[in-house]
């Protein structure tokens, strides 16, 4: 089916828009996204896309920080997912909650 993401910045309490993300597929093929004003991303891949196999979710967090807090140096410059699709036919969905200084991230519906 298919993946999706939102990012939530715990510190701020509101979404995070405007994070790089790169979903890496099983095969080493990457797409590339953002999140939206509302902290989603819902557009990495394509219906018909999602295989078996080990995918990565890396969400470029780092720039996002220096953009809100230019002085501060952020500790994660990117927040890596890994997770494993057994079944295409699922819908994954993959949240991340962020504050500065860590990352947390679940399975989503």
């Amino acid at each position: 089916m298919s993946i999706t993401t939102h990012i939530l910045d715990l510190a701020r309490g509101k979404p995070a828009a405007a994070v790089n993300i790169r979903l890496v597929a099983p095969d080493g093929t990457v797409r590339n996204g953002a999140t939206d004003a509302d902290g989603r991303c819902r557009s990495l891949l394509a219906p018909g896309q999602l295989t078996i196999g080990i995918w990565r979710l890396e969400f470029d967090v780092g720039d996002y920080h220096a953009r809100l807090a230019p002085d501060d140096v952020p500790f994660y410059p990117r927040a890596m997912v890994e997770f494993e699709v057994v079944d295409p036919s699922q819908h994954f969905h993959i949240p991340l909650l962020l504050s500065p200084f860590g990352y947390s991230t679940y399975r989503g519906s």
